[in-house]
Order: C-alpha cells, then structure tokens, then sequence
C-alpha cells in the first residue's frame, strides 16, 4: 500500500526541475533559427508550422490513447461486477470463511464500481485534452492567416519588383545602344538620320527613366512588405513558441495526472484487497468445524457390534418358551422336534452348553 501510494505524486512535483530545463531551452528562441536568405523562402515558417501540427497530432494520439483505456477499464469494470454478482464461489461454505468470501465478493464488485468511476474520470480528461488541442488550433489559425496574406503579398510585389528591374535593365541596353549608334554615326549619316538617332536616343532615356522610376517605386514597396513580414514572422515566431511552451507543459501534466489516476486506482483497488486480508484473519478453523458439527451432526451413538446368530440356537430356544408356556385347555402338548439325523459325508450339529458345533467327519 505504501508503495502504491508513493507513486501517485502531484502533478508539480518536479515543475522545478521542468521549468530549470525549459528555461534553458527558452534560450534558443524560434525567432533567431527560422530565417532564410531566399526572401520569398518559407522552409523556416513551414518548419514550425510543420513541428506544431505533429504536436497537435501527438495529443490527438494521446486523447484516443486515454479513451482507449477508458473503453479497456470499462470493460473490466462491467466483467469484474458480472463475475462477483454471477459466478458462485465457495457458496456452501460456513461461519467465519462464509463471512470472509462475502466480503472477497463485495470486495471485487467494488473494484469493479471503482473502475467504472476510472473510465469516467479517463473520458472527461480525454475531452478536456481535446478542448485544449481545438482552442490552440482556433488561435493558431488566426496567426496563419495572417502570415499566409503576407507571403502572398511579398510574394507578389517581389515578383512585380523582378519584372521591374527586368525591364529597367533592359531599357539600360536600349538607351546605351543607342548613344553608342550616334557616336558611330557621326561623320558616316546625313543630317536627317543623325536626328533620327538621337530621336530614338532621347526616347531610350525617357524609357530609361520611367523604368527607373517604376523599379524604385517596386523596390521600395517590397521593401516595405519585407519589413512588415519580417516584423510579423518574429510575432509568429513568438506565438507559436509559446503555444508550443504550452502544449508541452499541459502534455506533460496530462500524462503525469493520468498515471496518477492509475496508481490511485492501485490503492484503492489494494484497499478493497486489504479489507479481505482483515476478514481472513478473523477466520477461526475452530469454529468453523464447530460450526459444521452443530448444524449437521446426526447422532452421537455409533452402531453396535454385530454378532452371529445360529439359526439352530435360535430355534431351541424359542422351543423351549413354547415347551414352558401353559398349553391352553382342550389342546395337547406338541411333541419334541427330532434331531435332524445327518448323512454321510454331512456335518454333524450338537449343542455342548448353549454353543453350536459343528463337526465335520
């Protein structure tokens, strides 16, 4: 009993040895490990988005794991109830020993009731562990979302900013070939082609300029989304840390609640058993017998010896009552029996002093 009871400890009681070591962990921050050098990269966020939808999984696997055991004590429970209340035994026996299965038998449906209770307390922490998961999925969505926008923004404007440096570049070539063309056609063109050149000169630059223009204004809108997305991803970072800070804690209390309940459930169920060891030894073997005896004894006298009987003997001596009887008026005396005459080969019968022989030639 003891034993068991030093097994069941509170659920914080090693919370600061936990909280030393989280602590610890705590000083390598999601925030500072999750970046990517590739500005429309998100293996770092998905890394963590990843890490968080395992945990949720691994507490869905616990919550059925905790039903699982609940449906396992249920069934137990309603098996032990069923064998205590159904199934005989020693239901003949008396006094003392009697008095000591009843109590066994009670005893185990106790224990049955007792694991009935369990599978009840086990569902609701199933629930509870299921409300916890759905309650950080509703908050974490609302994070994603978020982020999602985002990405899709940076994404997008980065892609624009691309495609504006793209073509400011490419009017760069433009307007640079076309200087080049009128300083090789200087002294080798007419007046009209050389007004012609530097026509498509001056259109290059303000080609040139508008490109400009626009790929700064793309650099400068992206840059502002990179900021914002950099700010929002450490907010992120942050969240999901201390979801995941969280999960781990109540996991781990969870687990810790649950094999408390079962060592409770040892201790209860060793009380029960400790009720029937108290009753076995108010046995009485004494008693017990004595009992027996009073309620089924059949007598006290044991039969008397059985003796041989000569039939012969017997016949003389009830002739001799007939012989001294008063023979009744009117009626003669009856004469003696002859003595049976044996033949050859035959025992002869005499009678020396009340005693039958038998004597063989």
């Amino acid at each position: 009993l003891g034993a068991s009871a030093r097994c069941a400890r509170p659920v914080g009681g090693r919370s600061r040895g936990f909280e030393h070591r989280a602590g610890k962990m705590r000083e390598t921050l999601f925030k500072d490990h999750f970046w990517n050098v590739d500005l429309v990269s998100t293996a770092g966020y998905d890394s963590i988005i990843q890490h968080l939808n395992d945990g949720r999984k691994n507490c869905k696997e616990f919550e059925d794991f905790m039903k699982e055991r609940a449906a396992v004590e249920e069934r137990y429970g309603k098996d032990l109830i069923s064998l205590s209340r159904k199934k005989p035994c020693g239901q003949t026996e008396l006094n003392s020993l009697k008095k000591a299965l009843d109590v066994f038998k009670n005893q185990v449906e106790s224990i049955g009731q007792s694991h009935m209770q369990l599978a009840q307390v086990l569902r609701e922490e199933a629930r509870k562990m299921e409300d916890f998961r759905e309650k950080q999925k509703f908050h974490r969505k609302k994070i994603e979302l978020i982020m999602d926008a985002i990405h899709k923004n940076r994404n997008l404007q980065y892609k624009k900013t691309l495609e504006a440096k793209r073509l400011y570049e490419q009017r760069c070539r433009d307007k640079d070939e076309a200087e080049q063309a009128v300083h090789r056609s200087a002294n080798l063109v007419t007046v009209k082609q050389q007004e012609k050149l530097f026509v498509k000169l001056a259109q290059a630059k303000t080609a040139l300029e508008d490109s400009d223009r626009v790929y700064q204004m793309n650099v400068a809108a992206v840059e502002k989304i990179r900021e914002e997305w950099q700010m929002e991803h450490i907010k992120s970072c942050e969240f999901f840390e201390n979801q995941e800070c969280e999960r781990i804690t109540y996991f781990r209390n969870a687990l810790w609640l649950h094999v408390n309940q079962l060592s409770q459930e040892c201790v209860k169920n060793d009380e029960c058993y400790e009720e029937v060891r108290k009753s076995l030894e108010m046995c009485s073997i004494e008693k017990d017998i004595e009992c027996f005896v009073n309620t089924h004894k059949t007598g006290t006298l044991p039969p008397t010896p059985v003796t041989y009987d000569n039939y012969y003997n017997s016949q003389k001596n009830s002739a001799q009552g007939r012989n001294q009887a008063p023979a009744p008026p009117g009626v003669g005396r009856r004469p003696q029996l002859p003595v049976p005459s044996s033949g050859r080969g035959d025992p002869e019968y005499s009678t020396v002093d009340g005693y039958s022989l038998i004597q063989h030639h």
